[in-house]
């Protein structure tokens, strides 16, 4: 779309409602702006006057910790932190990108996508997204693009699979008429974690992001992961969602990570499966002496955490389609409990640095003085972040008391939002 027009497009009622419900009524005019400052800084930078502009949300796991990758069951949600890019095909055998959060500036070349030796960094993860759509079938081209972030890094949000999905949604607008599906684009992220950053992850990360709303996804068929949109609005109970950071990232942690899939999947094998989506709790429960003698305590307790968590997944979903807001708070909770007991990923054993575990037993203290809200690890554990619940009217006053604790600035106030990751110009009238 001509520059102009998108620019007119932007200050339109059309534009204010989608605004609206991907960032709130307080985010309208600040977010206008930051579609505004992509579009100057791509002409400026590569002098385009055709653009369109795209928007890739960071995620929130509500509940599912640690089951995607044995093929579980997860409920996860698109928030208001997001990429947004403008973005053009430039008719060329080159990409090239601005990354103006992380002061990076690039250019790929089509015919070398090969990985570099050190398999890090922005280069290789979007060479790899280019080799996997490739590797899929589908066409790849020339594009400039122009791109600012406010998912937060190393907390939890996924502001890399949020970077992977916008780079998704470029390749499907300009090259492949918007044929693929986001089951495609969170494959194709997949593969540019797993064969270009060394990275055993799953697909959980890159479906929140890419889906929008609330989603609750079944990996038990990993290829055709079953996608169900949660139709709830959160705003109505007057709740809002908080994570913290507690301090540390998650850079040096990566055995701690890659314990706990092992195993799982140490127990699986002695039934004779991959994952322990294809065992039953029952299974395990009428063996227990066997499993602890052959495969340990510790994976014992992180299969246990699994079967329950993906039961917990199911109540959580029910009771939201049921109106039952306070049970599925409850269930909330006892997610983190399990988290913390059974799966044991809130703090590294042996370490006396527990951020995680600190961070939830005053958030606990100051809920249990309230008599309201939830809390739990979010995401991978061990460390980084937490989530909590809580009434709107205590929001403020928790974050103030948290961050009395974990510094200012480590707590932020977050929605769910419909769209994840989508060409922004459709939305525009």
């Amino acid at each position: 779309m001509e520059k102009q027009l998108l620019l007119e497009k932007l200050k339109g009622k059309e534009a204010a409602v989608f605004l609206q419900k991907m960032y709130g009524d307080n985010g309208i005019d600040e977010n206008r702006e930051r579609y505004v400052h992509v579009m100057e800084g791509l002409e400026q930078a590569f002098g385009h006057q055709d653009m369109s502009l795209f928007t890739s949300a960071g995620r929130t796991e509500i509940s599912g910790n640690h089951t995607d990758h044995n093929h579980g069951k997860v409920l996860a949600g698109s928030i208001n932190l997001d990429c947004v890019a403008a973005a053009a095909a430039n008719g060329t055998d080159e990409i090239r990108i601005i990354s103006e959060t992380y002061n990076q500036k690039f250019t790929i070349q089509l015919n070398d996508l090969k990985p570099s030796e050190r398999m890090g960094g922005t280069i290789d993860l979007t060479k790899g997204m280019l080799a996997g759509f490739q590797e899929m079938g589908y066409q790849i081209g020339g594009f400039d693009a122009f791109i600012t972030s406010n998912v937060i890094s190393a907390a939890g949000v996924s502001s890399s699979a949020s970077y992977e999905m916008l780079i998704c949604s470029m390749v499907n607008r300009f090259f492949n008429d918007g044929k693929i599906d986001v089951v495609t684009y969170a494959h194709v992220g997949k593969y540019a974690e797993n064969h270009y950053w060394n990275k055993a992850s799953g697909l959980l990360d890159q479906m929140a992001c890419a889906v929008g709303g609330m989603i609750t996804i079944d990996f038990k068929d990993p290829q055709k992961p079953v996608v169900e949109k949660i139709d709830y609005d959160f705003g109505a109970q007057d709740h809002s969602l908080i994570i913290v950071q507690t301090g540390k990232g998650h850079a040096d942690l990566s055995e701690e990570y890659s314990s706990i899939p092992m195993e799982m999947k140490k127990v699986a094998a002695l039934f004779g499966k991959e994952t322990l989506a294809d065992v039953t709790e029952e299974q395990v429960l009428a063996d227990v002496s066997r499993v602890v003698k052959e495969a340990g305590d510790r994976p014992l307790l992180r299969a246990l955490h699994f079967f329950e968590e993906n039961k917990r997944v199911e109540a959580e979903v029910a009771a939201l389609k049921e109106n039952r807001f306070q049970d599925f708070l409850t269930l909330i909770t006892e997610s983190g409990n399990s988290s913390w007991k059974w799966l044991q990923n809130c703090y590294v054993g042996g370490s006396t640095e527990q951020g995680i575990t600190t961070a939830l037993a005053l958030t606990e203290l100051f809920i249990k003085e309230k008599g309201r809200g939830a809390c739990r690890v979010h995401g991978g554990g061990f460390a980084g972040v937490i989530m909590a619940m809580l009434p709107n009217e205590l929001v403020d006053e928790y974050i103030s008391y948290i961050e009395k604790a974990m510094g200012q600035g480590s707590a932020y106030r977050m929605s769910i939002r419909p769209y994840g990751a989508v060409c922004v110009d459709s939305f525009l009238g």
